[in-house]
């Protein structure tokens, strides 16, 4: 598919086709582009749960899904529907090493100099480049939170370390029919809205969104 084609297709889908699994090559060709994302200071500082069986998707269901939310409600339904689930795992202390090494020299590994958690920012770069990769294949995605009460519960269910935090989740899989967002009613900013040319203009920030 054509990149442009790709960007304007992607969206969050919430309802899979339990009966079409992802392919071994198709599968692969998704986790390999994760690696594409860029990093500072090229730490790579990201690492992927892969749940495929009925087994580990079921073990991460019950482990990363609130209590409240079960039996499911119709979003959780058609999400648990997905063949392929993907959990990015960021690593920040692969940053930290990173530029305490010589070429960087912050011997400290202190956290305080990071402007912005990279180690985030990049494995959300990853999670993108999957998203994407998703959409070229035909298939439908979703990007979702784990809530902060559920990790423990995760780790424990998966063997996660502590080094390493879930920034979320990934669902993968052939789309089934699912219901428009009501978020989407909001309409998608236009660039006149967001961006700022030369300077901060409070005027383009205040710019409706546009409702097509």
């Amino acid at each position: 598919m054509e990149f442009q084609a790709v960007v304007r297709a992607r969206r969050m889908v919430r309802n899979f086709d339990p009966e079409r699994p992802v392919d071994h090559d198709t599968r692969e060709r998704i986790l390999a582009n994760a690696l594409r994302a860029p990093s500072a200071g090229f730490s790579q500082g990201f690492e992927f749960l892969v749940c495929e069986s009925c087994d580990e998707r079921e073990r991460f269901w019950q482990a990363a899904t609130p209590e409240a939310d079960r039996p499911p409600d119709s979003w959780l339904d058609g999400m648990r529907r997905a063949p392929l689930l993907v959990v990015p795992l960021s690593d920040r202390d692969a940053y930290l090493d990173r530029y305490a090494e010589p070429d960087k020299g912050w011997t400290d590994r202190d956290e305080a100099r990071w402007p912005v958690p990279y180690w985030y920012i990049d494995t959300g770069f990853a999670a993108l480049l999957m998203l994407l990769t998703a959409v070229d294949a035909g298939l439908g995605a979703c990007f979702f939170g784990i809530v902060p009460e559920r990790v423990v519960p995760f780790r424990e269910a998966f063997g996660v370390p502590a080094r390493l935090t879930p920034i979320g989740a990934l669902t993968i899989g052939y789309r089934a029919p699912d219901r428009r967002s009501p978020s989407l009613a909001r309409g998608r900013r236009p660039l006149e809205g967001t961006v700022h040319r030369g300077r901060y203009s409070p005027a383009a920030a205040s710019s409706a969104p546009d409702q097509s």
